[in-house]
């Protein structure tokens, strides 16, 4: 492995996958949603958040609509 590197003949490229990139938010989340998909984590070994993100995507995708009754 070399000391140094010369990078200054790089030309820059544009990031191609732009579009997915992620933005941090803040939600409030109940505990039992939280506490449900840690439990799906542990199975799939797939960590919680991305759980999260990944069925997010599937509901807007397919345009799921809540069904609300307020009691």
């Amino acid at each position: 492995m070399r000391k140094e590197y010369d990078f200054s003949k790089m030309t820059g490229k544009k990031n191609p996958h732009v579009g997915r990139l992620k933005k941090q938010v803040t939600i409030r989340l109940g505990i039992e949603a939280i506490e449900y998909f840690k439990e799906m984590s542990e199975v799939t070994g797939v960590p919680y958040q991305s759980l999260i993100n990944s069925y997010l995507i599937d509901c807007a995708r397919n345009q799921r609509k809540l069904v609300v009754n307020w009691s």
